[in-house]
């Protein structure tokens, strides 16, 4: 029960058993109901014929009656009493009383009779009628009972064979005034029958067909899972050989299968990617990283050799990059893993207002223009919106010619802080390279003309983190124009 397959072919088994099963249930059930009252309207057709003949005063023995093994016929007088029945009939049950021969009574024999004085000693009206309460069912003298007869179910022995029968008793009452109640039967055999020929083939179709239900839904899951196989061989074959450019194979259909198979190449095409960039990143941050520590291990070394040789400036500018590179690396290592920043509200146009009251040894002065009627709050990390905004003004300085300009304004449910400088620009073809890791325009790789190519990277992954974008555009002045959006507090 392991299996997918196993466990689909018994669901759908088990499910069209139960089905099956109270379908052929009800199925029984209303074929007996129907073969039941088709007997019983049989059986209250033989009793009215021979209530109708002792209403007409008939005789006992000159009651003509039905073929009876097929209907089988038993009067009884008021007191319970069997004053006739039909030819042969040797046993009977279910109708009362179980005498099969007549006992001859006063009431009996004065339903023979001519008529009567019409007195009312037997407590009747001259109709036959009860005179107290109408009758309780109890027809007039020379009439049947028109009600409803009452049904029941019993055997019969006639002529030596005993069958079930369904009864139904029907009264009338003689001129004489002498009620008589006659109970016929009809057979049940073909109810019998044909209930027990339709649970027969029940009991021998129901397992075939759950049979066919099983294998079936068990061929059906095989091949519909058949791709998903081929998926797990696939994935399975990735991890073992560590090929992230492998793909599963996607299934020419258009079910749930085919749209998990192109999920699972989407999602090694990411990991793919994810794990190419963090290759070029420990590259290139190894690269970096050399540099510096190079440069600074060969400083010193001079210096202990030749002490009036060392380059202590030298040295300390390789120790201050080293540093800045190695917060930069952790930074992005705890954006990589997920980290969120604080969210604490914070007033935007005077972050940048501090920021740029720091920088005391840039050699462009940054114009600030921030209303003062504006209210520019937002909601995130002091330090690392900090850090944006540093970068940029920090690559802002490294490309000006003359001029470097900060802006705040309010736009679309949130705030925008403009970064322009009057240097040369960025080039359409590159606006969003530049924002990937260790990615420098320019060929220079010295201290002096900046960086490691992390500032703009680590500025658009802490802008994504705060719900923000930052975007490069061409300047007015005729550099580059970075704007940072973020949404409003609240």
């Amino acid at each position: 029960m392991r299996s997918v397959r196993a466990r689909a072919a018994l669901g759908a088994t088990v499910v069209v058993a139960v089905a099956l099963v109270g379908a052929g249930l009800a199925v029984l059930l209303v074929l007996r109901a129907n073969l039941t009252d088709q007997a019983g309207l049989q059986a209250e057709v033989a009793a009215r014929e021979v209530a109708g003949q002792l209403a007409l005063d008939v005789p006992y023995d000159r009651l003509e009656m039905r073929e009876e093994e097929d209907h089988p016929v038993q009067v009884t007088d008021e007191d319970g009493r069997v004053v006739a029945v039909s030819k042969d009939l040797e046993a009977i049950s279910g109708t009362g009383t179980d005498q099969v021969g007549p006992a001859p009574s006063p009431a009996a024999e004065s339903s023979t009779g001519s008529g009567d004085d019409g007195s009312d000693d037997d407590g009747r009206d001259d109709n036959g009628r009860d005179d107290d309460n109408g009758g309780h069912g109890i027809p007039g003298r020379g009439e049947v009972d028109s009600g409803d007869p009452d049904f029941s179910n019993g055997t019969a022995t006639v002529d030596g064979d005993t069958a079930d029968y369904r009864f139904a008793s029907v009264r009338a009452t003689t001129s004489a005034g002498v009620t008589l109640t006659v109970h016929a039967g009809a057979p049940l055999a073909a109810e019998q029958e044909a209930v027990g020929t339709v649970r027969g083939a029940m009991l021998i179709g129901l397992p075939v067909l759950l049979l066919v239900v099983a294998g079936v839904t068990w061929l059906v899951t095989r091949r519909a899972l058949r791709p998903v196989e081929g998926i797990r061989r696939e994935m399975a074959a990735i991890t073992a050989s560590e090929d992230l450019s492998r793909r599963v194979p996607e299934p020419g259909s258009r079910d749930e299968i085919a749209r998990l198979a192109r999920t699972t190449n989407e999602t090694l095409t990411a990991l793919e990617a994810s794990v190419d960039r963090q290759r070029r990143f420990v590259a290139d941050a190894s690269h970096e990283l050399r540099s510096p520590i190079a440069s600074l291990r060969t400083q010193l070394e001079v210096g202990a050799a030749h002490p009036e040789l060392l380059d202590v400036p030298g040295a300390v500018a390789d120790t201050v990059r080293l540093q800045a590179l190695a917060a930069d690396l952790l930074l992005l290592a705890r954006l990589d893993a997920g980290e969120r920043p604080g969210r604490t509200t914070l007033d935007l146009g005077a972050l940048v207002h501090e920021e740029v009251s720091q920088r005391t040894g840039d050699r462009i002065p940054v114009a600030v223009s921030v209303p003062d009627s504006g209210v520019f709050e937002v909601a995130g990390s002091r330090g690392q919106l900090a850090r944006v905004i540093g970068n940029l003004l920090d690559n802002a300085e490294r490309h000006a010619e003359r001029a470097v300009a900060v802006s705040l304004r309010a736009e679309r449910g949130g705030v925008v802080v403009a970064v322009t400088d009057d240097g040369t620009g960025v080039p359409p073809d590159q606006r969003e390279r530049i924002f990937e890791r260790f990615v420098r325009l320019d060929d220079a790789r010295t201290r002096d003309e900046g960086g490691a190519g992390l500032g703009l990277a680590i500025a658009r992954d802490v802008a994504a983190r705060h719900g923000g974008r930052l975007t490069v555009d061409g300047a007015p002045e005729g550099g580059a124009r970075f704007e940072l959006w973020l949404p409003s507090a609240g």
